[in-house]
């Protein structure tokens, strides 16, 4: 018996063992892809964009001035993890201006001149893949004069189920890589974001390919119902007189705000209102 305790204890350290390397060599592999893509961020922001002439030059000393931006990657807009473009698409509809999409090399994406309630609005469309996405954000922003807490990012969220949106006003990327991008970026977090929930994949589906994959027939009825309702919303933030984040200095970190949450269900709406 003594022998057999003594092998199954050795047996249980050599596993924990096994077990540390393992993590260790995951946390080493997540820490140095962050860290390359962060190096790549730098890289392709090594030339930002000095507006000279014509609209940008123009939008720079007229008014107020806002910039939203819809995450995603370039030629997956129909995919979960590029709900953001979707939404961003819906609303150059609404705003009539979805025929003058136009390509910006200077900020690596397509994008919209629009205005709302006396406020110029960029709509922004990057042509990068979505781990880079902050570098057409910071590009942008540059281009346009437009500060980090007037910037809206629209995203998809693993952790609200489909119908779900809402608005969080600055904080932590919460593992959105996208997100996490333009926070390097722009060396500030106070970024406004809209989230649209895509929920969670069930069964045995790993996250990387719930995210990737398209809409089913079923969910894309209840998608229609998420873009009217995060337009609406947008449309909302957009056309408050006051920037609703705090200004921060770069690399500043603001406190938590409470998120403003809405529903594709007017039903779900009120049963929340109610909780």
């Amino acid at each position: 018996m003594g022998r057999l305790k003594r092998a199954t204890v050795l047996s249980n350290v050599t596993l924990c063992r096994y077990l540390l390397l393992f993590f260790k060599k995951l946390l080493n592999f997540v820490t140095m892809r962050r860290l390359l893509t962060r190096v790549i961020n730098r890289v392709l922001l090594s030339e930002l964009f000095t507006p000279a002439m014509g609209i940008e030059a123009e939008i720079h000393t007229q008014g107020r001035r806002k910039l939203v931006v819809g995450l995603g990657n370039p030629g997956m807009e129909s995919t979960r993890h590029s709900v953001g473009m979707a939404v961003l698409g819906a609303l150059a509809s609404r705003l009539g201006a979805d025929d003058r999409w136009r390509s910006d090399k200077h900020v690596s994406g397509e994008v919209i001149v629009s205005e709302v309630q006396h406020t110029h609005v960029v709509l922004l469309r990057p042509r990068l893949l979505m781990n880079v996405n902050g570098v057409s954000v910071a590009k942008a922003a540059g281009k346009y004069g437009i500060k980090p807490e007037d910037i809206l990012l629209v995203h998809d969220e693993l952790d609200k189920p489909l119908g779900k949106i809402a608005i969080k006003h600055g904080g932590s990327a919460r593992g959105h890589n996208g997100v996490r991008s333009c926070v390097d970026c722009l060396q500030t977090d106070v970024m406004p974001r809209l989230r649209v929930g895509i929920g969670r994949p069930t069964g045995k589906a790993s996250v990387e390919r719930h995210v990737l994959g398209r809409f089913s027939s079923e969910e894309q009825k209840v998608l229609d119902s998420v873009l009217v309702q995060s337009v609406d919303l947008l449309l909302s933030e957009l056309s408050q007189q006051d920037s609703q984040s705090p200004s921060s200095p770069a690399g500043g970190r603001p406190a938590a705000q409470k998120e403003r949450r809405r529903s594709a269900s007017p039903a779900e709406d009120s049963a929340a209102a109610q909780s």
